[in-house]
């Protein structure tokens, strides 16, 4: 048996040196060989799987290869004497989930997994163990790594409403997911300002609420922001013309995906160990759907329209009418929906719904006093009671923001904890699921830098504050803490109409939440963290991957 020695014992001056074990996120453990050599991938190096189940792992390896170093291997079931990387499963390898052996000598590479998705994630370890330059040799350093997730959940959000991404993209940025090892693709399909999703039975939701006509010019209104002019009104006051101007940019835009794209989409996540869940907002964020069918509405005859701005919720209409018609209509959606998505979580979001339309409306209001209603909050549980019954009698779960707690929370349902952490720990101390995803911590679409190059929401978001993240909240006790599931992160596109701008937003910030996610907790160290982002940076340009160089400076 070869012998191995810890990364910080190994000599300086070996041939591997241990500047080349750059991972992110940090594995559980990373051991170099005394020996200082490796193995060499070349165009006669065999992908060895021992099953077709290993198929994904080896394919995704060899497009990276191919795409960025321009060497394709040879994938088969017969191992030679030497010069191969063997995939293997084995599921008692570690009773930790989707657990991965990574060890490569001389000779050979090894990958086993106690499952395919944990063979899948060595994989992505042995890509961050070559190097970063064309037309160089493939070598890799002698390594042993044992590696878990921390975190069940591993998450990202895109929200596609705002702007919409073409499939090519959307495939883009699920590798992005892949190369961090995560494991949800949270999809904002639907919003105040596009519908996104082909539904057969209601074919207005994308011949009319696909497209808005225009998009804020500038910040939003706030702080700092009193170049655009806007009025703060009452709440129980509408917004008009007359007493609010935001300007818009008056540009056309956008698209939605069918649903055999979608099905195109599922599969692609399905082949790299990613679910995708989508998002169906209700009961507000419902404008684009409103636009097409105004019927649904507290107030049809208002004239409903795409949303061209965001945020002002109490300002607009945005709510469903919470009729039988209403969630006929909504379980119609839901059903085509939960039809192409074999994820067992369908998120219905539930956040900011504005209960001055429910409570200016006669109809909403007789619908409470008939059923015993009390107030507006109690009906924002009803409504989400409802939803939820309904999605879980075709076995499937919910998963909401964390507004859904307002009037109490669904027997069953996942919160999704934006508000800060306050959401997360109610529902936790009632055991049921959390995912944290605060604002203040995991909104990357917030500035990374004060004084930023690019327009971005008006709020400060550095890579430091993510990094140091911690999504078990202090408050909670053991048992309790068993009941956060995960983190996400969350992309917001207003200000983002572009790939590269997606780029440049998300990196290198989703490094430093694939950590939070995957290593363990005391194993995180942020300078040791930005001495492998130098790595990864690299990787970045290799791979043509647009963001700020200002993190190249020592204090950006």
């Amino acid at each position: 048996m070869k012998k191995f020695v810890t990364t910080a014992l190994f000599l300086s001056t070996a041939l591997f040196s241990t500047a080349q074990i750059s991972i992110i996120p940090k594995p559980v453990s990373v051991t170099i060989g005394q020996q200082g050599k490796g193995f060499t991938i070349n165009a006669q190096t065999r992908i060895v799987i021992e099953n077709d189940s290993l198929k994904n792992a080896a394919t995704f390896f060899n497009n990276y290869l191919e795409k960025y170093l321009h060497l394709k291997l040879t994938i088969t079931n017969t191992k030679p004497a030497e010069n191969f990387i063997a995939l293997t499963i084995d599921p008692k390898a570690s009773n930790s989930k989707d657990a991965y052996n990574l060890t490569s000598y001389q000779q050979n590479i090894s990958i086993v997994g106690n499952s395919q998705a944990g063979a899948f994630y060595g994989i992505q370890s042995l890509i961050q163990l070559l190097p970063t330059q064309k037309n160089i040799a493939l070598n890799i350093p002698e390594v042993s790594i044992n590696d878990y997730p921390r975190f069940d959940y591993r998450g990202m959000h895109l929200d596609v409403s705002r702007r919409f991404f073409d499939v090519a993209f959307i495939k883009q940025y699920i590798d992005y997911l892949a190369f961090h090892k995560m494991n949800y693709f949270h999809w904002h399909l639907t919003d105040d300002h596009g519908w996104r999703i082909e539904i057969k039975k209601y074919p207005k939701l994308t011949e009319v609420g696909a497209w808005r006509n225009g998009s804020i010019v500038g910040l939003w209104p706030g702080k700092g922001n009193e170049h655009i002019k806007y009025q703060v009104l009452p709440n129980d006051v509408k917004i008009t013309p007359a007493n609010a101007i935001i300007k818009t940019d008056g540009v056309r835009h956008g698209g939605f995906y069918t649903q055999d794209e979608v099905r195109e989409v599922v599969k692609y996540a399905a082949e790299r160990y990613i679910t995708v869940i989508p998002e169906i907002e209700m009961p507000a964020h419902s404008m684009a759907a409103l636009a097409a069918y105004p019927e649904f509405g507290t107030d049809p005859k208002s004239g409903y329209k795409v949303a061209e701005t965001w945020g002002m919720m109490n300002k607009y209409n945005n709510v469903f009418q919470p009729t039988d018609k209403t969630f006929g209509f909504l379980e119609d959606v839901l059903t085509e929906v939960m039809s192409l998505f074999p994820s067992q979580y369908i998120h219905i979001g539930g956040d900011e719904a504005s209960k001055i339309w429910w409570r200016q409306s006669a109809e909403t209001q007789k619908i409470m006093k008939e059923k015993g209603i009390k107030d507006e909050v109690a009906l924002q549980s009803y409504f989400i009671h409802r939803i939820e019954k309904f999605v879980n009698s075709r076995g499937k779960t919910i998963i909401g923001w964390d507004e859904i707690l307002d009037g109490g929370l669904a027997p069953n349902a996942i919160v999704m904890s934006w508000r800060g952490e306050k959401g997360g720990i109610a529902a936790a101390k009632v055991k049921q699921r959390v995912v944290m995803s605060p604002e203040e911590k995991l909104y990357l679409n917030h500035k990374q830098f004060m004084k930023d190059d690019s327009l971005a929401a008006n709020k400060f978001l550095p890579l430091e504050t993510v990094y140091n993240y911690e999504p078990v909240p202090a408050e909670l006790n053991a048992e309790q803490a068993q009941y956060i599931w995960g983190a996400q992160g969350n992309l917001w596109s207003e200000y983002i109409g572009n790939p590269e701008k997606v780029q440049y937003m998300i990196f290198p910030r989703m490094d430093a939440l694939s950590e939070i996610q995957w290593s363990q907790k005391e194993q995180k160290n942020y300078t040791d963290f930005q001495n492998r982002l130098k790595a990864q940076f690299k990787r970045y340009d290799l791979m043509g991957i647009t963001y700020s160089k200002r993190y190249l400076t020592p204090n950006p």
